[in-house]
């Protein structure tokens, strides 16, 4: 098996200044091409521990990735720790100089003195290219391992990656078939009593069945080889019809971008009234493409569940949309949504027992069921049930 590792390196990553999204990016990339992380660490802009960092973890991992410090500040330290852990000094890269300094030219700028560190990399490391910003990458064997050296910035780091560091990796090692992993997303039933149902199934072999809680959704995910999917297709099966109706979305697309996709195909057009969400149903269902009407935020009051109904019909001719959901204020843990459709109205008063988590958590939950609502009326289930925990305690069909 090759052991493949991740360092991020900077005080801003491992003082949590700043969330590691490549470090989850990257994770996901190699498992999908049968490259499974072994481990990953975070060292802060110390020199001395990036370079003790370098060697420990060079005896031991085959491949090691490390991102960030390739600047051209004082706390970039990753070229430097390089040299030093290999016992070599640092030599310009003449070719990637004058990129830059083309590069700085072309918007009409002088480069800094300060950027030419960034075209200083080990003495016989290999350069790597960065076609989307000024700091090379490069690779150099140490020990038993092959170190790639990866800038900080996303979108920098992922080109590379994926035509500098992949690339090489599938040259010199021979990949074995990537694992299948297979994801199902549920609402309204917790982990407990998803996985209380679901443990006593006898396993496939080699196969791992995994949890994710993150309020207000939980994941399944069944991770296992290739050449177990049969298998793992029956067992899922068995895990689907455990989870029943809280099931909102399988894979990896997400629920948004279901319900746009299903709103466009049937062609429906949307509208979104929000009050306790502040804009986060429409923030969600846009950035998933959906094709979305007038819509509104309005301040927080009490509705009734026929004035609520109302509002969505109003809504619903001034838009021109076939379709529109409104998420009403947030009254002493109580919360009313209305769903138009075509087929009519569902409205519904539900009592939230999420005080204890702060606001973005309890908006997120709010969204989550009023998405959930449109859901349900697509795939033919009664709207105005199949929350879990959430206590339904009025309803209004028109």
């Amino acid at each position: 098996m090759i052991r493949v590792e991740m360092l991020s390196t900077g005080d801003e990553v491992l003082h949590g200044q700043i969330v590691d999204t490549n470090a989850a990016w990257l994770a996901e990339v190699l498992f999908q091409n049968g490259l499974p992380m072994t481990s990953r660490q975070t060292v802060g802009d110390n020199l001395n521990e990036l370079v003790d960092v370098l060697i420990q973890r060079s005896k031991v991992a085959d491949v090691l990735i490390v991102n960030g410090g390739l600047g051209p500040t004082s706390d970039d330290l990753s070229a430097v720790a390089a040299a030093k852990a290999a016992g070599v000094g640092l030599e310009m890269q003449a070719e990637w100089l004058a990129k830059m300094e083309a590069f700085f030219a072309e918007r009409g700028k002088k480069m800094a003195d300060s950027n030419r560190k960034q075209a200083e990399i080990p003495e016989g490391a290999e350069m790597l290219d960065n076609p989307v910003g000024t700091a090379c990458g490069f690779a150099l064997p140490l020990n038993r391992c092959w170190i790639f050296f990866t800038p900080g910035v996303p979108s920098e780091y992922k080109v590379m990656v994926e035509q500098q560091i992949l690339p090489r990796l599938k040259a010199r090692f021979a990949l074995p078939e990537p694992p299948v992993c297979l994801r199902m997303t549920t609402f309204g039933r917790g982990e407990s009593d998803l996985a209380s149902a679901i443990e006593p199934l006898p396993l496939p072999e080699g196969v791992v069945m995994g949890y994710r809680a993150s309020m207000p959704i939980i994941e399944l995910k069944l991770n296992g080889p290739a050449s177990m999917l049969p298998e793992m297709e029956r067992f899922w099966q068995q895990v689907r019809d455990i989870a029943g109706e809280s099931v909102i979305f399988e894979g990896t697309e997400g629920l948004p971008a279901q319900l746009a996709r299903r709103l466009q195909a049937k062609n429906l057009r949307l509208a979104v009234s929000e009050q306790f969400t502040a804009g986060l149903v429409h923030w969600q269902l846009a950035s998933a493409g959906a094709v979305l009407g007038e819509g509104n935020i309005l301040p927080a009051r009490a509705e009734s569940l026929p004035a609520l109904s109302q509002r969505a019909s109003q809504l619903a001719a001034s838009a021109s949309a076939e379709v529109v959901l409104v998420v009403g204020g947030m009254q002493e843990e109580r919360l009313a949504f209305a769903l138009l459709t075509p087929e009519g109205c569902w409205a519904q008063r539900v009592k939230f027992n999420v005080n204890r988590h702060g606001l973005k958590t309890r908006q997120d939950v709010v969204a989550m069921m009023a998405l959930n609502m449109l859901r349900r009326w697509l795939d033919g289930l009664e709207v105005t049930s199949g929350h879990g925990w959430i206590d339904v305690e009025e309803t209004l069909k028109s």
